[in-house]
């Protein structure tokens, strides 16, 4: 498994100044692990921010996705030159197929990202969004690393979860506090009241606490930024853990494009 920071910045939705000046101050705060894509329209933010933070590149860990739109070889490569230009970076640590299109040619995208690692746009590559059997397809092809999906404490993610264990993989999760919905939820509350925490900060210390587990919460505000930060010291006792995990059998999924059959893909 690669040194992969469990947690780290999600990006989308923060462009323009604040943007740059949101991923200044999370590296200043202590992040080392910046998420951005190309879907997000904020790459030249997110590399003006590295810069302004006087934290050194090689140790931030830097990931950036291409859409299913330009999953072709010519346009994979295009679209991964592009981020590096926006970014204003030799590489990112890692470059991932931010979905599978609907009509994908697997061996084909797989051997651009392959081709992208050779040629030194990327030390790493995996995929997002990939269901666990057309991630165990892709880890046939690639030495996939990650498959950065969503997950909460309101969507189980056992199956996928074995997987990337048994593949050495991070399963790296996106939209970790469910926007704020874990605040409704009695046990969250009465088990952040034990801890002096907030809902979303036992969320993330029971997410960061999980084997091959990363999170990227976005925080637009500085609070925030800080309270995220500080959820990597909460420890949660086994019964926390377990009461926690009953409620991912919600199965409430809410980033989907329509196309993917998330059980049996």
């Amino acid at each position: 498994m690669i040194d992969l920071p469990k947690l780290g910045l999600g990006t989308y939705k923060l462009t323009g100044d604040a943007g740059r000046d949101a991923v200044a101050d999370a590296l200043r705060v202590g992040f080392r692990h910046l998420d951005t894509a190309v879907l997000y329209g904020n790459e030249v933010e997110v590399g003006q921010g590295l810069r302004a933070s006087g934290v050194p590149r090689r140790e931030v860990f830097l990931t950036t996705k291409v859409w299913h739109t330009d999953l072709a070889p010519a346009a994979f490569r295009a679209s991964a030159e592009a981020s590096l230009k926006r970014l204003d970076v030799d590489d990112v640590d890692l470059l991932l197929v931010h979905w599978p299109s609907p009509d994908l040619d697997l061996d084909a995208t797989m051997e651009a990202l392959v081709r992208a690692k050779d040629d030194g746009l990327a030390r790493h590559i995996g995929v997002s969004n990939f269901p666990p059997r057309l991630f165990e397809r892709a880890c046939d092809l690639a030495p996939v690393v990650c498959n950065q999906v969503e997950y909460h404490v309101f969507l189980n993610q056992d199956d996928l979860l074995a997987r990337t264990r048994a593949h050495d993989a991070w399963l790296t999760a996106y939209r970790p506090v469910n926007k704020g919905a874990v605040n409704d939820e009695p046990v969250l509350r009465e088990i952040a009241a034990n801890h002096g925490a907030t809902p979303a900060q036992i969320v993330l210390a029971w997410l960061l606490g999980q084997d091959g587990v990363a999170a990227i919460p976005k925080a637009a505000s500085p609070e925030n930024r800080r309270a995220n930060f500080a959820a990597k010291d909460i420890r949660l006792s086994p019964d926390e853990t377990a009461a926690l995990h009953t409620l991912t059998w919600r199965n409430e999924r809410k980033v989907d494009l329509g196309w993917i059959d998330w059980k049996n893909g």
